[in-house]
């Protein structure tokens, strides 16, 4: 009775445009747990119990979250599902100090790619090309590794339906459109019958995996992360879409008005569902945190005078 609940709860909200990857993987799991102990419905005591074999709090609360949801869909349905209570498990969030690059340190870890080995191989070209882009349009790299040779315009790069379901145009300066060509021209040599942009040395779309661990190699023969005795947050890819997102809200001009309407027009071009997507990057751009408080305490002592 649970998988069949399970897989239509599933469609619906799939259908909806929600990927619930992580969430399918908690309620297969429950369900495998609860079949075990012979029942076919929701158990408070039974998600209770299953949510608390997770390591960490964290952890729990989002397990038993994941089967709140869920239970109160199927309930709908049937009223045999028990939905389990709030909060006991309190989910803790850590909020992540994204490694803000410098121009130095681009210029070194695509200088550092450029080297990669074999030097006379598409290798090096592939992911010198690939971190320049990312630091140069803040794309996800999900996207990036997803771009066909279709998807490159003379109006810039389409983005199909990616994250949140949505796609986008995202414009190129002319030295990235330039930089990318060149790239293009030694990729297109090898043909084959995988069209992806960026592909491995078996001429097959790169995969993730590969090119984070390229990453880190690269950074730590750069030496990039926390000076020593100072502890922080270490390179991430993701961090180039940070360090570019930064940069952008950095060179908004001042005023509140400016403000508003710069951070609409990166929240458009990152992709982000959502305003508040983009306002987890104030944190690292204060001038912009101090124009935005300039602000409201003006508000406030305009309504108390």
């Amino acid at each position: 009775m649970l998988t069949p609940a399970i897989d239509a709860y599933l469609a619906i909200r799939r259908s909806a445009g929600f990927g619930l990857r992580v969430a399918e993987g908690f309620l297969r799991n429950y369900a495998r747990f609860a079949t075990a102990r012979g029942e076919t419905h929701v158990r408070e005591q039974t998600a209770l119990e299953w949510a608390a074999l997770a390591p960490s709090v964290s952890q729990r609360g989002r397990r038993l979250e994941a089967i709140r949801i869920f239970a109160r869909h199927a309930q709908a349905e049937d009223t045999r599902h028990e939905v389990p209570r709030r909060n006991v498990f309190p989910r803790q969030r850590m909020l992540y100090r994204p490694f803000i690059f410098t121009a130095v340190q681009i210029r070194q870890l695509l200088e550092q790619a450029a080297r990669l080995p074999p030097s006379d191989s598409l290798r090096p070209w592939t992911y010198c090309t690939l971190f320049s882009l990312l630091a140069v349009t803040g794309l996800r790299i999900s996207e990036a590794l997803a771009l066909r040779f279709e998807d490159i315009t003379a109006d810039g790069l389409v983005i199909r339906a990616s994250k949140f379901h949505k796609s986008r145009l995202v414009p190129l300066h002319p030295s990235a459109q330039a930089g990318l060509e060149r790239y293009l021209e030694r990729r297109r040599q090898l043909g084959g019958g995988d069209d992806h942009v960026f592909i491995s040395s078996r001429r097959r779309g790169l995969h993730y995996s590969a090119v984070q661990e390229t990453f880190r190699t690269l950074v730590q023969e750069i030496g990039l992360g926390p000076d020593p005795g100072r502890p922080g947050p270490r390179p991430r890819i993701h961090d180039l879409r940070h360090s570019w997102a930064v940069r952008a809200l950095e060179n908004c001009p001042p005023g509140y008005d400016y403000v508003r309407q710069h951070v609409l027009a990166v929240s458009t071009y990152l992709g982000h569902a959502k305003l508040t997507g983009t306002f987890v990057y104030l944190h690292t751009t204060p001038h912009l945190l101090s124009d935005i408080a300039n602000r409201c305490e003006d508000f406030f002592k305009g309504a108390t005078s």
